[in-house]
């Protein structure tokens, strides 16, 4: 960064942080901050920084100096003064995001909070090829496009039937030892997709960050593992006419042995979840400890950046190895460029392998009369669109996200949720009307809730942190998004006004939980009206706002290459097959024909179990 964008950073950390020069540790966010912002795509860290370069200016204008050369009590002015403009609430919210994620790590890691230190057991053994290291010229019996929770499943089944199967990911290889070495923040921009910036640009937008590496989005998702609910599959098959519904329990059977799922055990489930269960048990609603991947949990509350202690049953500790066991291979830094396809075949077109593209700009071809497409939701209907397989008009269209917000409560003794299971109870009183609330927490500033105000009055809120609970709710979803683009992602996502109404009555729920458990206040998210203390204000407050005002974000994109009956409508058939060519199998979250309204690893999965295994 060039010595005047360093100022520019320099002054807008020193003026949101209210850095009065008594903390050491917040000389070190700014250069904590470069490195958020280097992990960034291009088109966020520019929006960022612009941003940045606006407020800077506002302070030249204001006061003929930039922020960097302000004494504490001038930026405070400056921040007052900015703070009391509505219409730029947007901005500094924007600007708070990756600043309170740098802040929080330099915070955690000066007061000593990294975490226990954990002797990890050793990872299961995987056959993993730099992509730098393959043969520009190969063959296999079957690849399989993504290690995630639906490559890893399509992977271990075809190896285990004998097919000499390769596997290629984008991302790299993370042990669990190197999670442990490293700071949270240090590990997300190397396992999300553009540093966890993806967004879906609509109305409103939503941050909707996904895994890169092996193991794909289980890497770093929270460990919940719900079965896709009977009405979901009900209609699933009825309704779509998604024959794969038809053997799913006895699937998801498979997937739950797999991944060692059982109830999250109380003595490691941190205040966090506690507090939910008490507020949900005075209120007399539905409420347990999450199932879960994560047998031996010590409660590190870092399953978003990699699990430390090795207990979290990502796919490339449960599913993989026993793919490579069985002769399957991975390789790594390897982007897909296409699907390469044998058009003059008798009997019609027919996958004849891919073709990738290393790190270096080089490529390599695997050929092979299978492949299997799934690299998720969001990357699948692009390269179906490289590859001449993305002409049907359902590809890219029905996504679902889980639309999600986030709340806090204020209580008068500690609660430090960032100890515990991150993702640790969920609450089903609102399910049936499209709402699921889970209790989840996340290392200081790596949560979707971002909190209020800035200069002294951000401050005084990290100070406090640790008296906030936290809880998160995502809404079923009508599928309002599409997934654009052939060699960059472009996403789009209008929030359906039935689920704006649900976010709504999402937001009033956790309240009222909160409240029951003995909050004293609540933080709302929502920039007008950042704090009440009772319901009957929330309320007065909701009935002047809408969803469009809350901070959201979004975390299981499905839908995107659908299955169906209908050849019109979808552009997988009911098995997974992709339409208008033999050999390419869709196997991840974008075949799942309408919104799971659980956390999807388990459905997912499952699905690509029947894909592959018939």
């Amino acid at each position: 960064m060039s010595n005047d964008g360093t100022r520019t950073v320099s002054g807008l950390v020193a003026a949101l942080l209210a850095d009065d020069g008594t903390r050491p540790w917040t000389a070190k966010v700014p250069l904590r901050l470069d490195g958020v912002l280097a992990s960034m795509p291009a088109p966020a860290r520019a929006g960022l920084r612009g941003a940045a370069a606006a407020v800077d200016a506002y302070a030249v204008a204001r006061t003929g100096r930039r922020l960097a050369a302000l004494g504490s009590e001038e930026r405070e002015q400056v921040m007052a003064a900015l703070g009391a403009r509505p219409a730029l609430a947007p901005v500094l919210d924007l600007l708070k995001v990756p600043v309170l994620l740098a802040a929080g790590t330099e915070r955690l890691l000066h007061e000593g909070g990294r975490g226990p230190v954990l002797a990890p057991p050793d990872d299961p053994p995987l056959d993993c090829v730099p992509a730098e290291e393959w043969p520009a010229r190969t063959t296999a019996d079957a690849v399989v496009i993504g290690s995630g929770a639906g490559g890893a499943m399509a992977a271990r089944t075809l190896a285990r039937a004998g097919l000499r199967t390769v596997v290629l990911e984008e991302g790299h290889h993370h042990t669990t030892a190197s999670f442990g070495r490293r700071a949270p923040l240090d590990r997300f921009a190397e396992l999300y997709r553009d540093g966890g910036a993806t967004v879906a640009a609509g109305r409103p937008p939503l941050l909707l960050p996904t895994g890169r590496a092996v193991g794909g989005t289980t890497l770093v998702n929270s460990g919940t593992c719900y079965r896709t609910p009977d009405h979901v599959l009900d209609r699933w098959r009825t309704s779509f006419g998604f024959s794969l519904a038809e053997g799913m329990p006895d699937r998801l059977d498979e997937v739950e042995r797999t991944l060692r799922v059982a109830p999250q055990p109380l003595d490691v489930l941190g205040n966090n979840g506690l507090l939910a269960l008490t507020g949900a048990e005075r209120l007399g609603w539905r409420a347990a400890p999450l199932r879960r991947n994560a047998p031996g949990c010590k409660g590190s509350c870092q399953c978003v950046v990699g699990c430390p202690a090795g207990a979290k049953q990502s796919v490339q500790l449960s599913v993989l190895p026993d793919a490579c066991a069985a002769g399957a291979r991975i390789v790594t830094g390897a982007r897909v460029r296409r699907v390469l396809v044998d058009a003059d075949r008798p009997g019609g077109p027919r996958a004849a392998g891919v073709r990738v593209r290393r790190a270096d700009g080089t490529e390599l071809e695997i050929l092979s009369p299978l492949v299997v497409v799934a690299a998720g939701a969001l990357q699948s209907p692009p390269l179906l669109r490289r590859s001449g397989l993305g002409s049907h008009p359902g590809v890219g269209r029905n996504l679902s996200v889980h639309p999600a917000t986030s709340v806090a409560g204020r209580f008068p003794e500690p609660v430090t949720a960032w100890e515990g299971v991150l993702q640790s109870v969920g609450v089903e009183e609102l399910h049936g009307q499209g709402v699921l609330i889970e209790a989840t927490a996340t290392p200081p500033g790596m949560g979707s809730f971002v909190l209020p105000g800035v200069g002294r009055e951000l401050r005084r809120e990290l100070d406090g942190a640790g008296h906030l609970a936290t809880l998160g709710a995502m809404i079923a979803d009508r599928p309002s998004g599409s997934v654009h683009g052939r060699d960059r992602t472009l996403i789009r996502y209008d929030l359906d006004p039935r689920d704006a109404a649900r976010l709504m009555t999402a937001v009033r729920a956790m309240a009222q939980l909160l409240f029951a458990a003995g909050a004293e206040e609540v933080l709302t998210g929502i920039p007008k009206a950042p704090r009440v203390r009772g319901l009957r204000e929330l309320d007065g407050v909701l009935a002047g706002v809408t969803a469009g005002q809350l901070h959201l974000s979004a975390f299981h994109p499905t839908g995107t290459v659908a299955g169906g009956a209908d050849p019109a409508r979808f552009p997988a058939d009911g098995e997974g097959r992709l339409r208008g060519v033999e050999g390419v199998l869709i196997a991840d979250g974008s075949l799942l024909p309408g919104c799971p309204e659980v956390n999807p690893q388990v459905s997912v999965m499952a699905g690509a179990l029947g894909v592959v295994g018939g």
